[in-house]
């Protein structure tokens, strides 16, 4: 299975940086292994958009997966109430 590259959109480093730091390390930890499975288990295809999400804790990461580049762009990290609007 070939290891893909992860790209954080700046927007979604913005949003990272506001998240508290005990929450922060598990997030970019997440983020991490996507890079050898982008689908991980409990993540969940979007419906009306190309995109997919990951769940750590209260926190929602939401990202796109191009697997002819072998690539995953991160663009939005934000809790639940926020991440979807």
């Amino acid at each position: 299975m070939p290891v893909y590259n992860v790209s954080i959109k700046p927007s979604a480093q913005k949003d990272l940086a506001k998240v508290p730091a005990e929450d922060r390390q598990r997030i970019r930890e997440a983020i991490e292994a996507l890079r050898s499975t982008p689908r991980p288990h409990g993540c969940e295809k979007l419906t009306n958009v190309d995109a997919w999400r990951i769940r750590i804790g209260r926190y929602r990461v939401v990202y796109e997966i191009f697997d002819a580049d072998v690539l995953v762009v991160v663009f939005k990290i934000g809790p639940r109430r926020d991440i979807y609007r």
